[in-house]
């Protein structure tokens, strides 16, 4: 039958598809507007399962602050390709999920997909929708809520790591600077104190078995691996890492100054934990931060 190229238009401005997929789909329904928009939907949903197992490492962070600025939402949505990763597709719905979150607080990433976006859809039909647009796997891997008693610091580095920093006292730029650290660090806990008891144990261990291979006596083993774990701890822990716009100052020793205290935080870094190819953007991070003004001191 002759399809019209206005019924492609209508078409494609309804789904988003390519020229010839809506003219395959107006062919099929004999020029059915209404019935090629569902066809065209089932076909992308059935696209979107094919998709699934495809490893998604690429993708962005993004963060959302409630009006009264001191609760924030992160979130990390993948894709496969760096490509996609920056279109503006992509970062639209990556956006409109850390609403989501902030909006609706859901309690897993179960409970998130099945959350309901403005438009009236789900988070995983609007997700599903947009795989079958643009031909790769997209996940919501994660989120975090945070709020903080004084001051909530958020610090996005590029679109690839983000920070959260809750803070109770000092002033809010020590929230920001304090974002910013956690993203360059990566400190995994608060302070010695919170670090679990089998990961203390299991370093000991480790530093143990270093200091025999040096062929020093017991009694010196000992000394030295308290102080070695010592300063593992320090490196693994925001309190006792150099803050990062000035490396002679420990976060410990800027907050005493400042009166303040970090009650909570979150770091989220695209594709962590997945297997892929990995850039040194720790590094780079903190070579941004170093250069980013004056350190805050009271």
């Amino acid at each position: 039958m002759n399809i019209t190229a206005d019924a492609v238009r209508q078409l494609r401005e309804r789904t988003g598809a390519g020229m010839m997929e809506c003219k395959r789909a107006l062919v099929e329904t004999k020029g059915d507007l209404d019935a090629a928009a569902e066809l065209m939907r089932r076909q992308g949903l059935a696209k979107a399962d094919r998709k699934a197992a495809r490893v998604a490492a690429e993708g962005v962070i993004v963060i959302e602050k409630a009006h009264d600025a001191r609760t924030a939402a992160m979130v990390e949505v993948n894709c496969e390709t760096d490509f996609v990763a920056r279109g503006a597709e992509f970062r639209e719905f990556a956006r409109a999920v850390a609403q989501c979150v902030l909006a609706a607080r859901p309690e897993s990433a179960a409970a998130l997909v099945q959350a309901r976006l403005p438009g009236g859809e789900s988070v995983d039909e609007r997700r599903r929708a947009l795989i079958a647009k643009i031909g790769e796997n997209i996940s919501v891997r994660r989120f975090a809520v945070l709020t903080a008693p004084d001051h909530l610091g958020a610090y996005v580095h590029g679109t690839r790591i983000g920070a959260l920093a809750a803070v109770r006292g000092g002033p809010a730029s020590l929230a920001y600077d304090l974002a910013m650290h956690i993203a360059a660090s990566n400190p995994r806990y608060l302070s010695p104190a919170q670090v679990p008891a089998e990961v203390v144990a299991k370093e000991r261990e480790i530093l143990t078995e270093q200091a025999r291979s040096e062929g020093k006596p017991p009694e010196i083993v000992a000394k030295m691996v308290e102080g070695r774990l010592r300063k593992a701890l320090g490196e693994m822990t925001l309190a006792g890492q150099p803050f990062v716009k000035d490396p002679d100052v420990s976060i410990e020793k800027l907050l005493k100054g400042a009166r303040a205290e970090v009650t909570a935080f979150e770091r989220f870094e695209v594709g962590a934990g997945i297997e892929k190819k990995t850039d040194d953007f720790v590094a780079e991070v903190m070579g941004q931060v170093r250069g980013a003004g004056p350190t805050v001191r009271h």
